[in-house]
């Protein structure tokens, strides 16, 4: 597997920076600029902060899953590998694999939509008169605009992630200095009665804060999904997974506690306040006036458009990758004949996310962590422990730590994220898979493949 991945057409032309960047560009997105509200709410106090620590223990434990098969299969595609291999390349590998690839080319569009609404949200605080349709089309441009900016080599990429990165450091860096400086520790733990009563409310709140965390960590990962195109991948993929997930956790909680420093929580709950509709232009207006809010909602656009346009970039590879092995439609699988980057998979993308941007935000955001939760992320857990076991021949340049403790850890918590949030879209995911079920099934007949496979061929 290490060395099929040498023969990608693509070029490894992204070191660590430029890997943990992209990372990081993922991570610090929209997410915390519109969920801090929405996480308080879940549980009705700054005892939410809890879901921000059980997001990061999640998204630790995950990583470690995510690091030690990126670092062994550092081919472009992530999870398509990994559970191909895992599972058995010949048979039951195939359907897993395919699996994931069906619920990327349904997921993806929602993850960059998801930004891209919350990039048109958050305009209103420079535009309120903005109508709903308007803001959707906002939305959809973005999606088009990032897609024009990816058709390009990924040398280039890389370095215009750097600078990307560069100003949304600055941003969040702004944001953790006001709220340090100005911090009002009576007001950040201003707890209500009750608040930690392990109560059900309590722990079905906390399960719904946890799904908003892990959406803001998400992209901890994205480095896998264009791993064929890492520099000394086996080192660089595990380290590029664990440094942003360190970082961005310890960014996030500071931020978090901060900004309830000087934000009253109940304001920030409350709908149809600036708080609750912008609370860190609200933040920044409360400490240096309207001047310096419209600075900052600027550059919350900027991270917001820089994320949307790292989703992009990890996501449009996964098709490509089972495309150029004959495992899914054969046009994901064109190159651009110079630059040698994906290019039907890179539009579909783009194109798919525009459409998704008519779904409202919370909608996008629950479909997107439910269906990836059902759909990968437990299967995943299964595929590291496999390949452990049934695979000597997988070489392991990174292994996680305290093995199999962290996989077991990230099981749990996925299967208490699934039981406090959204029966109905976990459901719609089961129903999603069943659909790729039938569509796999429907493929291997026609190609004489395993289950149907002739008996002399076995």
């Amino acid at each position: 597997m290490n060395s099929s991945s040498q023969s990608s057409p693509l070029v490894r032309g992204m070191g660590l920076l430029e890997a943990s960047a992209a990372n990081m560009l993922e991570m610090i997105g929209i997410g915390p600029f519109i969920t801090i509200p929405i996480i308080l709410a879940a549980m009705g106090g700054p005892q939410a902060m809890l879901g921000w620590l059980i997001g990061a223990v999640i998204a630790i434990c995950d990583g470690l899953v995510w690091a030690e098969l990126g670092a062994a299969m550092p081919g472009s595609g992530g999870s398509y590998h990994y559970l191909q291999e895992a599972f058995g390349p010949r048979r039951l590998g195939r359907m897993m694999s395919f699996l994931f690839i069906w619920q990327t080319v349904c997921t993806a569009p929602f993850s960059l939509a998801s930004g891209a609404v919350g990039f048109a949200n958050y305009t209103r605080y420079l535009w309120p008169a903005m109508t709903a349709n308007q803001g959707k089309l906002l939305a959809a441009a973005v999606c088009l605009t990032v897609t024009v900016i990816l058709y390009r080599d990924i040398s280039s990429i890389g370095r215009l992630s750097v600078i990307l990165w560069v100003v949304v450091l600055l941003t969040v860096g702004w944001v953790l200095f006001a709220g340090i400086t100005n911090f009002n520790s009576a007001r950040a733990f201003d707890f209500p009665p009750g608040a930690f009563n392990l109560s059900t409310f309590f722990f079905v709140g906390l399960g719904v804060a946890s799904l908003n965390a892990i959406y803001d960590y998400g992209g901890y990962n994205n480095v896998c999904f264009f791993g064929g195109e890492v520099k000394e991948p086996g080192r660089n993929i595990p380290r590029a997974v664990l440094y942003s997930i360190a970082a961005v956790a310890l960014i996030y909680m500071v931020m978090t506690v901060t900004i309830i420093g000087v934000v009253p929580w109940r304001e920030a709950i409350t709908p149809g306040t600036l708080a609750n509709k912008a609370i860190v232009a609200d933040f920044i207006q409360r400490l240096y006036g309207s001047r310096a809010a419209t600075v900052m909602t600027i550059l919350i656009l900027w991270t917001t458009f820089a994320s949307v346009f790292a989703v992009m970039l990890g996501y449009s590879r996964v098709p490509f990758a089972a495309a150029s092995d004959g495992r899914f439609f054969r046009p994901f699988a064109r190159v651009h004949p110079e630059k040698r980057f994906p290019t039907f998979s890179l539009i579909f993308t783009g194109i798919s996310a525009a459409l998704c941007c008519w779904f409202e935000l919370p909608t996008l955001i629950t479909s997107l962590i439910v269906i990836q939760i059902v759909a990968r992320d437990m299967a995943q857990v299964a595929a590291v422990i496999l390949i452990r076991r049934t695979r000597p021949d997988i070489r392991l340049p990174f292994r996680m730590w305290l093995y199999p403790l962290p996989a077991l850890i990230a099981l749990v918590g996925w299967i208490y994220i699934l039981s406090t949030n959204g029966w109905q879209i976990f459901l719609l995911g089961i129903g999603l898979m069943i659909v790729g079920v039938l569509a796999w099934l429907l493929q291997s007949r026609l190609k004489a493949e395993w289950p149907f496979e002739a008996r002399s061929q076995e």
